[in-house]
C-alpha cells in the first residue's frame, strides 16, 4: 500500500519538511562540500535536522541525498560510494523517525544528474536509469520508506529515474518537477504535460517544488490538482526569493508567506504540503499550524504568477534547452 495515501486519508493533508542544504549550511557545511557526505562523517548533525522537521510537525522528511547519483558525487570523487552514502542518508533518517511517537515516513530523496539526456546531451537514457537504480538500492536498504524524485525539468530524465528506481525496488515512488518561469519548466514542460505524461507510471504523488518563486509553484501545483484526479499532489516551494544579505544568500519568504501559499494550495485540492530552499523549522511549523487550523491563515499580500500566453508557449516550446546543475 502507499504510505503516502495512507497518511492522507488519515489526517486529510501531510505536511513536508523543509530546506536540507540551509540547515547544513547552517550546521557549518561550507559551499563546495558535498552534503552526502556528511551523512558518514557528521551523521549526528544530520538526524539532529530530520528531529527538528519533525518536531515541527513534519510527517515526512526527505533524505541528505539530493545529488546522491554517481554523477553528481563524481564531481567530488565520491562516485564509487553511491549506495554506501545514499544509505547512510536513509539510515539517519530512519534513526530520528523511529524516535517520534506517530506515524511518519522517510522519503529518499533523488535529484536530477545534472546531465542531460540523449539527444539533447551526451547520457543515454540507459545510463541515466541505471545511475537512479544504484542510488535507490541504497536508498531501500538504508530504511526509506518511499522515493522520492526531486527538482526534475525533463520528462526524459523523470521516465528514467522511474524505470530506474523501479527496476531495483518496490518502494512508491513520488516525482516533483521544478517549475521555473509562468507555469513551465525549464525544459519547457507545462503542469498539464507532466500529469499527461507521468499517467501511466502509477506513483504516488506528483508534483512541484523548489522553482523560482511562490506564484510559479503554486500555479503549476493548482493546474497539475486540477487534472491528477486521484493522485496525490505535492507542493514544495521555496521560501520566496533569494537576496544577498552583503555576502550571505537570505530567502525573503517568512515563515508567514509560505503558510498563507500552504493554505491556498491546499484550497486548490493539494494534500502533500511543505518548503524547499530557504524554509526552516519555523516555516514548517507555522505551515503546519496554519493547515491544523491552530492559528489564523496569515494576512500576507498574495502576487499571482502571471498567465502564460501564445507567445510564451511557443518560445519555451522552442527553447530553454540549457543545462542544469545545481539544486
Amino acid at each position: 500500500m502507499n504510505p503516502l495515501k495512507a497518511l492522507v486519508e488519515a489526517k486529510g493533508y501531510v505536511v513536508l519538511d523543509g530546506a536540507m542544504g540551509t540547515q547544513l549550511f547552517a550546521a557549518g557545511l561550507t559551499s563546495g562540500d558535498p552534503p552526502e557526505r556528511w551523512n558518514i562523517e557528521f551523521p549526528e548533525r544530520i538526524q539532529t535536522i530530520h528531529r527538528d522537521y519533525f518536531a515541527a510537525g513534519s510527517d515526512v522528511v526527505l533524505t541528505n541525498s539530493f545529488g546522491g547519483t554517481r554523477y553528481r558525487l563524481k564531481l567530488h570523487g565520491l562516485q564509487d560510494r553511491v549506495e554506501e552514502l545514499s544509505a547512510a542518508a536513509a539510515a539517519n533518517a530512519r534513526v530520528a523517525a523511529d524516535e517520534v511517537d506517530r506515524t511518519v515516513l522517510v522519503a529518499g530523496s533523488m535529484g536530477p544528474t545534472g546531465e542531460l539526456i540523449d539527444p539533447l546531451g551526451e547520457l543515454s537514457a540507459e545510463d541515466a536509469a541505471l545511475a537512479f537504480a544504484e542510488q535507490a538500492r541504497g536508498l531501500a536498504a538504508g530504511g526509506a520508506d518511499l522515493l522520492w524524485l526531486e527538482t526534475l525539468s525533463d520528462l526524459a530524465e523523470v521516465e528514467a529515474a522511474v524505470r530506474g528506481a523501479r527496476s531495483a525496488s518496490d518502494l512508491p515512488i513520488v516525482v516533483t518537477m521544478s517549475y521555473d518561469t509562468v507555469g513551465r519548466t525549464m525544459m519547457g514542460v507545462s503542469g498539464a504535460e507532466a500529469v499527461e505524461r507521468m499517467a501511466p507510471y502509477d506513483l504516488a504523488a506528483i508534483g512541484a517544488n523548489c522553482g523560482n518563486n511562490i506564484p510559479d509553484t503554486e500555479a503549476a501545483v493548482t493546474e497539475i490538482a486540477g487534472l491528477a484526479g486521484e493522485v496525490l499532489v505535492v507542493s514544495k516551494a521555496n521560501a520566496g526569493i533569494p537576496e544577498w544579505h552583503g555576502t550571505e544568500l537570505h530567502y525573503n519568504g517568512t515563515p508567514d508567506v509560505l503558510a498563507a501559499h500552504a493554505y491556498r494550495v491546499r484550497e486548490a485540492g493539494v494534500t502533500v504540503i511543505g518548503g524547499c530552499c530557504g524554509s526552516t523549522p519555523d516555516h514548517i511549523a507555522m505551515v503546519a499550524k496554519v493547515l491544523a487550523g491552530e492559528v489564523p491563515v496569515p494576512d500576507v499580500e498574495h502576487v499571482a504568477a502571471p498567465e502564460r500566453t501564445t507567445i510564451d508557449r511557443d518560445n519555451r516550446r522552442g527553447g530553454g534547452r540549457r543545462r542544469r546543475t545545481t539544486s
